[in-house]
């Protein structure tokens, strides 16, 4: 947990769990929504360690700042288990597998009836509650309609419409924003040793969220991700010679299959195709703000020949290709299509 007593960019639900701890009018189920990565669990089990300090006022725990929110670290009794993972009553649910099972809901009613055994507010997480089946959506939705005394669930998700709506209405909704590519920059330089060009590009790949911009950074990441980046602009240029507007459509369409290979990380390498073609239309304008600065000779060329116009109409294409492969499109006929559509050059 090296980084765990940081939030970022989340004024606003910060704020809100602050007054219900300074009132003491905590719900009995709350519902934190947001991308991954953007400190869900982080604000849930600080929210734990606040509702449960031996040393603190619950309503000062939090440090509510417009950037970074810093748990004020405590060594109490209560805390330090909390930490460690070691409280007995801060109860952690997540997917065995890819579901969430009703065994696991019913072992936590059994636990529930009980007291808690030295917490003042027993706290339950539920991460990823979307894969729940059916069955334990159900019973758990028993707990929420009575709920037991001194114990609040925290339930985490990416958007509430992946919840059955009979949950969603007992909980209290707080939605989480995507960390600002600023704030990814500055942690990546003074956190993680990047230059400051790298951290811009990596941060603009995260798309908000922190822990995909940390993984680009491992080691092992960092390179391919270089790469892969440098392989995909390069393909994509629309007016080099050799490239992408004068490839055949054999090339082409190998160039679709070899996007749809790693499907872990294609939505990522969607992004960087993104990044690119948002470069080639700023360029026409706000040339010093441009993203991929070591590929500026490449974008300033593409971005004299084609107007802003027909480089919206090819962000477009991408923007699309994503909806249908999120979903359920076949993906290599998606992929292929939209290769041969950013190939053409599209009619005004």
């Amino acid at each position: 947990m090296s980084r765990f007593a940081v939030i970022i960019d989340q004024k606003k639900p910060i704020q809100l769990l602050t007054a219900f701890l300074q009132h003491g009018t905590i719900p009995n189920a709350f519902l934190f929504t947001g991308m991954e990565g953007v400190g869900k669990h982080t604000t849930a089990m600080m929210f734990a360690m606040a509702c449960n300090c031996l040393s603190k006022e619950p309503g000062s725990f939090f440090q509510a700042g417009n950037q970074v929110t810093k748990g004020r670290i405590c060594y109490c009794k209560s805390c330090v288990k909390i930490r460690s993972g070691n409280h007995p009553d801060i109860i952690h649910i997540k997917p065995l597998g890819a579901y969430i099972k009703i065994a696991q809901i019913r072992s936590l009613r059994d636990i529930l009836a009980m007291k808690p055994y030295e917490a003042r507010m027993r706290v339950v997480i539920i991460s990823d509650a979307r894969a729940m089946n059916p069955s334990a959506g159900n019973a758990l939705l028993k707990v929420l309609e009575e709920p037991p005394d001194r114990t609040v669930l925290i339930l985490t998700a990416i958007q509430s419409s992946d919840l059955l709506p009979t949950i969603v209405s007992r909980c209290q909704h707080i939605r989480f924003n995507p960390i600002s590519c600023k704030s990814l920059e500055d942690i990546l330089v003074d956190k993680e040793g990047l230059d400051y060009d790298d951290a811009k590009i990596i941060a603009t790949l995260a798309s908000g969220s922190l822990s995909k911009a940390l993984s680009m950074v491992e080691p092992k990441n960092r390179a391919n991700w270089i790469n892969r980046r440098s392989w995909l602009i390069k393909t994509l240029s629309l007016d080099m010679p050799g490239q992408m507007s004068t490839q055949p459509v054999v090339s082409l369409l190998a160039f679709a299959a070899e996007l749809s290979k790693n499907k872990e990380i294609l939505q990522d390498s969607l992004e960087v195709i993104k990044s690119w073609l948002r470069d080639v239309i700023i360029y026409k304008y706000c040339p010093e703000k441009i993203i991929n600065k070591d590929f500026i000779d490449n974008i300033q060329h593409a971005s004299q020949k084609l107007t802003a116009r027909k480089l919206i109409a090819k962000f477009e294409v991408i923007r699309t290709a994503q909806k249908r492969i999120k979903a359920g499109a076949n993906l290599r006929l998606t992929l292929e299509a939209m290769v041969m559509q950013l190939a053409h050059e599209p009619q005004t």
